[in-house]
């Protein structure tokens, strides 16, 4: 979040809010059974309140808007997804422990049912007293020091988010005329010799400066002006420059440092990313082994070869995986130069023309996925060829390589599956592999998997 200190409304709620919330639900429906809460209950209780800490953080749900995650109906979906990630968490230590067995069905039914209700009135009631509070004037008072583009963003951003209770008063900079941002000139207050007299004046809170770092001396100036009031100040690097992919701060051994490319899959995100992955895949394998064992016995009988083609690509951080897939072709290429396949390849067989049309061949890579070398959703592996050729001409071609490939992925979905015979094909499909790295959540990857079914059904493009 933004610098300065948090409202001690907001800082509770993202701490102990959902945990809560969740530990009080199980209390409620053990109460509509009839069953006292003690022992198996009270343990599960406390395990869910320890998880629950970590999982519905990784969703900073106080930290992003309603309308960024696609209006109250997106955040309500997200509070159900983060519930659902825990409690199959919570499962599986049951069902491997043991101990599953040990509690009344009804009560954890109740309490399945009961929980996003509660979580979603206990969310509304903290952004609706924060409101109440913002109406009140209980708000963080800021001024930003930079008329330029990133302090209009920092201002755009700190508006957006109203959980912050910060509201911005001016903004200040020895440019003017065309210099300045144009929808900042009715809100500069003077230059940046004026700001300590304002902020004295005006009682501000918070001092953000935005201005380039060869500002070195009026910066060295103003930070010593402002020693005099009581005002926090922060300085707001222009990372804007860089094209960012999950850019955030952090520190090493105290010296802070601001990454501007890092993959998303960190912390607790990573293992979102992984159970769903384990739990979709096992589940997916399970309904369609039937299926795999015709593929498998078409493709042995109808050509020569094996049943499963395995070729080298590139996993997480460019190392090199084996991949499966259904042969479809009368070759099996994994050398430096790879051809791919091409309308009316004569190469591919004729179960295999089936197969790759309707995706069908890829199917084995769910056992990629249980590997943990592979992801249901993610950018699609090339073989290793195609990455050493491409990765020369494509600027960032190797940075959608920051996570685990994928069976389909967010370029699949939006006309880039099948071949990519032009640079300009590759280069668009990079593009959308960088976004997907970008904006990544596991409501994104549930909304690719439906995407991809779709098309499955219906695209021809594949060959």
């Amino acid at each position: 979040m933004f610098g300065g200190y948090e409202h001690p409304v907001l800082g509770l709620a993202k701490r102990l809010l959902n945990p809560l919330i969740i530990f009080f639900s199980l209390v409620v429906a053990a109460a509509l059974e009839g069953q006292k809460f003690d022992g198996l209950l009270l343990l599960l209780g406390i395990l869910a309140f320890l998880i629950a800490s970590q999982v519905f953080d990784g969703f900073e749900f106080f930290e992003v808007t309603t309308s960024a995650r696609g209006g109250n109906v997106g955040y309500a979906l997200h509070l159900l997804i983060a519930w659902m990630i825990l409690l199959i968490i919570l499962g599986a230590v049951g069902v491997l422990s043991g101990i599953i067995d040990g509690y009344n069905g009804r009560v954890l039914a109740w309490w399945a049912l009961i929980t996003p209700l509660l979580l979603l009135m206990g969310h509304s009631l903290v952004s609706t007293y924060l409101e109440i509070l913002r109406g009140q004037g209980s708000v963080r008072r800021s001024v930003i020091v930079g008329a330029n583009e990133l302090g209009r963003k920092l201002a755009d951003r700190i508006h957006q988010q109203r959980s912050l209770m910060i509201r911005v008063e001016a903004f200040f900079d020895n440019r003017s005329g065309s210099r300045c941002e144009p929808e900042l000139k009715n809100l500069l207050f003077g230059g940046i010799d004026d700001v300590a007299t304002y902020v004295a004046e005006h009682d501000i809170d918070l001092v953000y400066i935005t201005l380039p770092m060869f500002n070195h001396p009026s910066v060295t100036g103003l930070v010593n002006s402002l020693k005099d009031t009581t005002a926090s100040v922060y300085f707001v690097p222009d990372v804007f420059m860089f094209d960012l992919v999950q850019a955030q701060m952090d520190n090493v051994n105290g010296i802070p440092v601001i990454s501007v490319f890092e993959t998303p899959l960190t912390g607790i995100n990573a293992v979102h990313k992984r159970v769903f992955d384990i739990v979709s895949a096992s589940l997916i394998l399970l309904t369609i082994m039937p299926l795999m064992l015709l593929i498998a016995v078409l493709v042995k009988a109808t050509s020569k070869g094996p049943v499963l083609f395995k070729q080298r690509r590139y996993g997480v951080d460019g190392e090199e995986i084996l991949v499966y897939k259904f042969r479809s072709m009368n070759v099996c290429e994994d050398n430096k130069v790879v051809t791919q396949a091409t309308k009316n390849d004569v190469r591919v067989t004729r179960i295999g023309a089936i197969l790759r049309r309707t995706s069908l061949d890829e199917l084995p890579q769910f056992i990629n996925v249980l590997q943990g070398t592979m992801s249901i959703v993610g950018p699609r592996p090339h073989a290793v060829a195609h990455n050493e050729h491409y990765r020369k001409l494509i600027h960032g071609y190797m940075w959608r390589h920051k996570v685990k490939p994928g069976i389909t992925g967010w370029a699949q979905i939006n006309g880039y599956r099948g071949e990519t015979e032009t640079i300009d094909k590759m280069e668009g499909r990079v593009i959308y592999d960088i976004a997907y790295l970008k904006n990544w959540s596991v409501w994104l990857d549930i909304t690719i998997i439906f995407r991809t079914i779709k098309l499955v059904l219906k695209d021809s493009k594949a060959y």
